[in-house]
């Protein structure tokens, strides 16, 4: 009876090595699984949470925020030429710009330019002030990439355009029916 009972034992404790080995690469399995599954879901949190403010990061307006200087020139209708030094301010973000320009040049008084544009679809709208010799009016147009191009109308008519990259942009204004034809500033980030 001890010897059967032995045989029993022995057979038992055989089958349980066998369950619980087999139980046991199981239950690494499920661990390895779940382990998986827990890095893939904490990956895909962790990329929509992330995606939302690399798409923000990557609209047109949102390479321009921040603080602007350089210099450049303006000339008037009858040929002149006048260097000027300018700082630049640009808030907001998304579909949003507020832009500023101030410039002094040689014996000139300060030409301080503000914008407040709104982009949708690549078309922007907006109004501009010129604060110093107090004109104002709209402006519409467009952004692609690395180009804003815009119409101006009201106080001046004329056209804007600012082409940009994350350290340096240019910004080049053209006039009508006025003493001034022209700005052109290369600004870079301060």
């Amino acid at each position: 009876m001890d010897q059967r009972l032995r045989i029993r034992t022995l057979a038992f404790t055989d089958r349980s090595r066998i369950f619980h080995s087999a139980l046991g690469r199981q239950m690494m399995t499920a661990s390895r699984k779940y382990a998986a599954t827990v890095a893939s879901v904490t990956a895909a949190v962790l990329f929509f949470l992330c995606a939302p403010a690399n798409a923000a990061a990557n609209t047109p307006f949102d390479v321009l925020l921040g603080s602007w200087g350089g210099s450049g020139q303006y000339q008037l209708q009858d040929g002149t030429r006048v260097r000027i030094r300018c700082n630049g301010y640009y808030t907001g973000g998304g579909s949003h710009l507020g832009m500023t320009i101030r410039c002094t040049g040689e014996g000139s008084k300060l030409i301080e330019i503000r914008s407040q544009l709104s982009s949708s679809g690549g078309r922007i709208i907006g109004n501009w002030e010129e604060r110093t010799y107090n004109a104002e009016g709209s402006a519409s147009g467009s952004v692609t990439g690395d180009k804003i191009s815009l119409q101006i109308s009201g106080g001046v008519t004329g056209s804007m355009q600012v082409s940009y990259t994350s350290s340096h942009q240019r910004v080049s204004i053209a006039t009508q029916g006025v003493a001034l034809k022209s700005v052109t500033i290369e600004l870079t980030r301060t």
